[in-house]
């Protein structure tokens, strides 16, 4: 068998691994999914009719606005899940184990990316399905969907080859708890839940050059016709840095245990 055969193999071995892990241990998973779509929840219904007004509509304005700031957030929260999860393998022992074996040493943390991918989108769609059911109302072509949903993929595979390498700078899975805190806020501080035009200077600054914004700009562009301007080239380049910067850190610190 060839090295890509092998590498290949082991990656769906270690896939199937983290995948019946999840399965195990769906308390996790739940509360991932939960935590975006009670602030959805919360936001739409309590303070939607307000900032809703100030969009020059109503609670159903709102709940357009806010949806793709929501699932950024779902996806920042999982992060978390699979920083965790990582930190978990490095210090009990199960990653020095892995390295006994004949077996492709990238398959390890290929494992912990495609079923968090796979549990990320998952978790994004069940978003999307309770906020169609309370009002979401998006106006994309199928190619729109298609373009939308092939952006958020990149944005969660790059949210996570960041979260492996959070998960494996941490001593402890309580630190890898912590450390992709901040990417849960991103979506505040940024386009997310109001327009940046409603912020103070310096906050406003911040908002529209950080990387989030222009992701949601575009989801929002594409799922309902606002204009995207150039934030999908933004959005692209930030998610392709992001992803590149982080695998390479995952891969020399993972190298270097």
């Amino acid at each position: 068998m060839s090295a890509l055969t092998l590498a290949t193999r082991d990656s769906s071995t270690m896939v199937r691994r983290q995948l019946k892990r999840l399965l195990r241990y769906p308390s996790m998973t739940v509360q991932l999914i939960i935590t975006p779509v009670i602030i959805l929840l919360l936001f739409v219904y309590v303070f939607g009719g307000t900032l809703g007004t100030g969009l020059g509509g109503g609670r159903h304005t709102y709940i357009n606005y806010v949806v793709p700031g929501i699932l950024l957030m779902a996806a920042a929260t999982a992060a978390t899940g699979t920083a965790v999860m990582v930190a978990t393998d490095m210090t009990e022992g199960i990653i020095a184990r892995f390295r006994t074996m004949r077996i492709s040493r990238a398959s390890v943390l290929t494992g912990h990316v495609v079923a968090s991918v796979i549990q990320q989108l998952l978790g994004m769609a069940v978003v999307i399905g309770i906020a169609l059911a309370i009002g979401f109302r998006p106006n994309a072509t199928p190619v729109e969907w298609l373009a939308a949903a092939g952006l958020l993929t990149l944005f969660v595979v790059a949210i996570t080859w960041l979260a492996v390498a959070l998960g494996l700078k941490s001593p402890t899975p309580e630190a890898a708890s912590n450390a992709p805190m901040p990417l849960v806020f991103l979506p505040f501080l940024g386009s997310g839940f109001v327009p940046t035009d409603s912020m103070p200077t310096v906050l406003r600054w911040f908002a529209e050059y950080q990387p989030f914004t222009p992701i949601m700009q575009t989801v929002r562009g594409l799922l309902l016709g606002t204009p995207i301007g150039d934030n999908a080239a933004i959005a692209t380049a930030w998610c392709t840095g992001i992803a590149a910067v982080s695998y390479l850190w995952a891969k020399k610190t993972y190298n270097k245990a």
